[in-house]
């Protein structure tokens, strides 16, 4: 099985974006040293405790310091920009690193002041057009517009032989349709719905329909967040940034910051604290933590109940060294070193 990293862009208590950003490119060579299949980076606007504002610009420094890992976005948020704007920038990055770029494509709100920001035209009220614009993205990076639309005709870099391989991110079961009818991957992001995971990624596989240019079979992905400690005690300690950071958000929002996690387990209520970070009568958890063995028996069971054929993680541990450990250990647990490929992938179409 591949596992992957989406990275954030974490800015922890004493650096900056400066900082964060060179962390972010640290972690996509680490990640590559350690056998993962995939590093992703995410879309955040105007927060305090995230520098990954725009993930193309992390996936070009990623793809210039790496040479096998795939790098991509985790997600595009579409509702934003222009379908065209969106395929012509990743059709360069794989002109740029054939066979390795992935797009990555998700909608998400900022809050009502950051999406009237981003929107081109703020005369108008938003309109709920997720599904054609995800199929417009594939028309331009396929050349499929029928023959009378008006875009037909100007295709997209023909010299570029190869496409990205292009996934559908979501939390919801509505995602998990959309990804199944237009025959794309599909990455359901446990971390955020951890209670519609399993259910959304087994629908996407019993109604996904293959497409001509996509995947011949599905592909489903499971987003996890794990902290893996050399042991339990460590894996609290570990998790306590997360824990620290969604109890911060409930108190200020944007401006909330990353904690250490012994920082983050001190700001905590005893319910906060206690929160599970394994599976518990059936309920999974918002984060997975531990040490190797109660980790692995969590995401094994996750992953069994799923369906999913690959895993990403995601962790908020504030402090680097101890965000690369965690990554390093899972790498080990999982047997990654052996799995790792020492050049980048041929150029495919769709996949």
């Amino acid at each position: 099985m591949n596992v992957s990293i989406i990275d954030l862009g974490t800015v922890g208590p004493d650096g900056d974006e400066s900082r964060a950003l060179a962390e972010s490119i640290r972690t996509a060579q680490h990640a590559e040293a350690h056998g993962f299949h995939r590093v992703w980076f995410a879309e955040h606007h105007v927060t305090a405790s995230n520098a990954s504002h725009h993930p193309e610009l992390l996936i070009a420094a990623a793809g210039a310091q790496t040479s096998r890992i795939h790098v991509g976005s985790g997600s595009v948020l579409l509702n934003h920009y222009s379908p065209l704007k969106v395929a012509e920038m990743f059709q360069q990055l794989e002109a740029m690193y054939p066979g390795r770029v992935d797009l990555g494509i998700g909608r998400a709100s900022g809050g009502p002041a950051i999406d009237l920001a981003l929107r081109p035209d703020r005369r108008s009220q938003p309109v709920d057009d997720h599904p054609q614009r995800v199929a417009e993205v594939l028309a331009w990076l396929e050349g499929t517009f029928p023959a009378e639309h008006p875009f037909a005709g100007h295709p997209l870099m023909p010299s570029v032989t190869g496409r990205p391989s292009t996934w559908l991110l979501g939390s919801s079961p509505q995602g998990a349709g959309l990804a199944a009818q237009l025959g794309l991957g599909y990455t359901f992001a446990g971390f955020i719905n951890p209670g519609a995971a399993a259910g959304a990624l087994q629908d996407y596989r019993r109604r996904f329909r293959r497409r001509d240019a996509g995947p011949a079979e599905p592909r489903a992905m499971l987003a996890v967040n794990v902290s893996l400690g050399e042991d339990d005690d460590d894996g609290r300690r570990l998790v306590g940034s997360a824990k620290g950071f969604y109890a911060r958000l409930g108190r200020l929002g944007a401006a909330a910051t990353i904690p250490p996690g012994d920082v983050g387990l001190a700001e905590l209520t005893p319910e906060q604290r206690d929160e599970p970070t394994s599976i518990v009568r059936g309920r999974w958890p918002r984060f997975v933590a531990g040490g190797p063995d109660a980790v692995r028996a969590t995401l094994e069971e996750m992953l069994q109940q799923s369906g999913a054929d690959e895993l990403m993680v995601q962790n908020l541990i504030a402090d680097p060294e101890d965000r690369r450990a965690s990554h390093a250990r899972l790498a080990r647990l999982l047997g990654l070193q052996s799995a790792a490929r020492p050049e980048a992938a041929p150029a495919r179409s769709g996949t």
